[in-house]
């Protein structure tokens, strides 16, 4: 049954490593989460290991660069694992054979950044390439306009490289955007061949583990997707900690939050998370 907390301090030692996602728990995409701060300093203080580990199209580097321009320090996270550096690690070592790279993308020159360092072209003409970039999409973005690119993925049987599986994310504000992982399942759904990076699969959670060399029950994921974050550190055998105010934040509004967790889990069809708690700070 899950554990209702108010703060990371109840249960903390019972770990070595803390593994973070970032929106939604660390920050709303542009500013910290009240809090937040405060409480990786804490974290630090107390001797944990922390790592991040996100959904984010983008490589570690940016990520860095992001939270650190947010307030957060610099030398706070010991690791910074991403979805989008997941895919570029394994194009570099040969993992992946597409070279030819049609990008969907939430801004210009978000794709060309990413592919610095690697042998690939990107075009805008699905007919020259061998494979979609899936990374991000613009705040606002109707999914229906992507819709003719992936038919034509799909018509001439090239994947999806989806490095964000994320189906929706917090914004400031309380606002929720679509993120790509919705178009993802859905070209799935009709057929389509996705190649997933990121939370919830097993290989990602495995690569953090090795880098920072602890035990699966010694690690603690925190997040607020039931779907990625919850389902991942599950499937990884590490223990979960539910962040109820990030993307679900308006479910939790005026609710229980034991009763509310469970119709969530329920219709996500996801496993409950080891403990629940409002914010990380």
């Amino acid at each position: 049954m899950t554990e209702v907390i108010d703060g990371l301090d109840e249960v903390v030692d019972r770990f070595d490593a803390v593994v973070l996602d970032q929106w939604g728990v660390l920050h709303d995409g542009t500013t910290p989460y009240p809090g937040a701060i405060a409480a990786i300093d804490a974290l630090r203080s107390s001797g944990k290991r922390l790592a991040i580990l996100s959904n984010s199209g983008k490589r570690a580097a940016p990520n860095v660069d992001r939270i650190t321009a947010m307030g957060f320090p610099a030398d706070a996270f010991e690791i910074v694992m991403t979805s989008g550096e997941a895919l570029w690690q394994d194009i570099a070592a040969g993992r992946v054979a597409s070279r030819v790279l049609c990008p969907i993308t939430r801004a210009s020159g978000d794709a060309a950044a990413w592919a610095e360092g690697l042998d690939v072209a990107l075009t805008d003409n699905v007919a020259q390439a061998d494979a979609i970039l899936l990374m991000g999409l613009p705040d606002g973005a109707v999914p229906d306009q992507f819709q003719a690119l992936l038919d034509q993925a799909r018509q001439r049987h090239i994947p999806v490289l989806c490095t964000n599986p994320d189906r929706a994310s917090p914004r400031a504000g309380g606002v929720t955007v679509t993120s790509p992982g919705a178009l993802a399942h859905d070209h799935v759904d009709k057929g389509g061949a996705v190649r997933f990076y990121g939370k919830p699969h097993l290989p990602i959670f495995r690569a953090v583990e090795a880098a920072i060399d602890v035990p699966p029950d010694r690690l603690l994921m925190i997040g607020d997707s039931l779907e990625h974050d919850i389902a991942g550190g599950f499937g990884a055998g590490w223990a979960t900690a539910f962040i109820r105010g990030g993307l679900h934040a308006a479910q939790f509004a005026d609710a229980d939050p034991t009763a509310a967790l469970a119709d969530l889990a329920r219709a996500e069809g996801a496993p409950m998370p080891t403990y629940s708690l409002h914010q990380l700070g």
